[in-house]
């Protein structure tokens, strides 16, 4: 009885309760690097303004968050452009809601009016309540448009996951809590063909370049973002 309230006592400290926005001693090894301090925005802007970051995201208990009653958004992008490698973060959706991670984005705002006219996105949804849900390519976990998740492994909303984009040479692998939920490659005629029957067949930019920026995306509804980390391959 003493051990079990003693180890109750530990766990309402959080004593033994995993880090949030940090590098375990394996990961500082293998050459991961923290994306998110949890704390600033150091490292991000909203797409299209350098320097800046629009008043509707946050940052409250070591979580990014965007605030919809602001009309302050856009996309938020990594400074860094980024090529071949393995990129992971813990997100968790707002019910009904809807938003997404972009990436291997080109900035440039006078030609491309947004990130996902250049970059793919791996989906965050809340699959029962958006109306996107109904829609095959477009649940969560699915490469947005082009590739239907393998198996659906999105926990209820209000819960935390854990999405993993692996970007190498020409093969792209998302994960989702854990497991292997799209594969393919991003440099032969399958892709294009994969493009050319999505709605991005008319954006003769997009998917193209497999190098770019990472995006948290403004779809107008609250989404939050933790744990976010990146290894270069």
């Amino acid at each position: 009885m003493k051990k079990y309230l003693l180890l109750t006592c530990l766990l309402s400290l959080g004593v033994g309760a995993k880090a949030q926005n940090t590098l375990s001693k394996k990961e500082q090894k293998e050459g991961y690097q923290l994306l998110f301090d949890g704390k600033t925005f150091n490292g991000w802007h909203t797409y299209g303004k350098p320097g800046t970051v629009g008043s509707s995201w946050t940052i409250e208990e070591g979580v990014i968050g965007f605030d919809n009653s602001k009309k302050d958004g856009g996309d938020l992008i990594t400074n860094e452009d980024f090529e071949n490698y393995d990129f992971s973060v813990d997100w968790k959706i707002s019910k009904n809601g809807n938003s997404g991670i972009i990436f291997n984005v080109t900035e440039d705002k006078a030609k491309y009016y947004a990130t996902y006219v250049t970059g793919p996105e791996m989906q965050v949804l809340d699959n029962e309540g958006h109306a996107d849900g109904k829609i095959i390519k477009h649940r969560s976990g699915d490469l947005y448009d082009l590739i239907k998740s393998t198996k659906e492994t999105v926990k209820p909303v209000g819960e935390w996951n854990t999405a993993r984009i692996v970007n190498n040479k020409g093969l792209l692998q998302l994960y989702l809590n854990g497991y292997k939920v799209v594969e393919t490659r991003t440099d032969d005629e399958n892709w294009k063909n994969l493009i050319a029957g999505s709605k991005f067949k008319d954006m003769k930019a997009f998917g193209v370049n497999m190098k770019g920026k990472i995006a948290l995306q403004d779809h107008g509804n609250q989404v939050w973002f933790r744990n976010i980390k990146i290894k270069k391959l």
